[in-house]
């Protein structure tokens, strides 16, 4: 974040109100009270985290249409962050477009319509939020009774196994209802402490895009969401 100099976070405010024409500050003070943030000190003596709530205030004090916005709770608390994703809900609920690139799957599974995964620049994968939460895939976490059991899995099953765990005799896989009863059957060859069912969330659709691409990418993944 870049701020101007010698300014106080009070006196930057003005400046971005002056420049944008704004002589109501109810906004303004409505969001200084919401995101908690002292406005009087210099923005250089600022933390983090304070300089960013004052980059969000900035940012929608003019209550814009569209938004472009680039890691937003980056230096937030928890506390803070979970407070501007409600913030930001409110916001698309009033009709508003929200462009959020964000590392964070939880921020983006909360609050994305669409989500795109980009990659040097091009967007590579696309998905509905909602087509992702009715996925009928589904995730399972296996521990095998001995290594012998999980290597015998390991080296018979014809899915694609993208989390092994070999000091834990444990793998992660996903896989869809068709797929149901060929996967149990599997099983059965081999002795197994337990097996539990993940719900399958962004997370999981990014690490399967990411272990199918991986060959490709040749160690040059920096995938990154956005949504509108």
């Amino acid at each position: 974040m870049a701020f101007p100099k010698g300014m106080t976070g009070d006196q930057f405010i003005e400046f971005m109100a002056s420049e944008r024409k704004i002589t109501d500050m109810t906004r303004t003070e409505q969001l200084k009270e919401l995101f908690k943030v002292d406005t009087s000190k210099e923005i250089k003596e600022m933390s983090l985290g304070t300089k960013r709530k004052l980059a969000v205030v900035t940012a929608f004090m003019h209550n814009p249409k569209i938004l472009i916005l680039d890691e937003p709770t980056s230096g937030l608390d928890p506390v803070m962050q979970e407070r501007f994703i409600q913030f930001i809900l409110k916001e698309k609920s009033e009709g508003k477009t929200i462009l959020l690139s964000s590392h964070i799957f939880t921020e983006v599974d909360a609050t994305c319509d669409r989500i795109a995964i980009i990659k040097n620049g091009v967007v590579v994968s696309t998905v509905e939020s909602n087509e992702l939460k009715q996925s009928t895939n589904k995730s399972f976490k296996i521990e095998f009774a001995s290594f012998e059991d999980y290597q015998k899995f390991i080296e018979n099953t014809e899915f694609t196994i993208p989390t092994k765990r070999p000091e834990q005799n444990q793998v992660k896989l996903s896989l869809t209802d068709q797929k149901m009863q060929e996967f149990f059957t599997e099983l059965s060859e081999v002795k197994v402490n337990f097996i539990s069912e993940i719900k399958f969330t962004l997370e999981d659709y990014f690490m399967d895009f990411y272990d199918r691409k991986k060959t490709v990418a040749a160690g040059e993944e920096n995938l990154r969401y956005g949504l509108h």
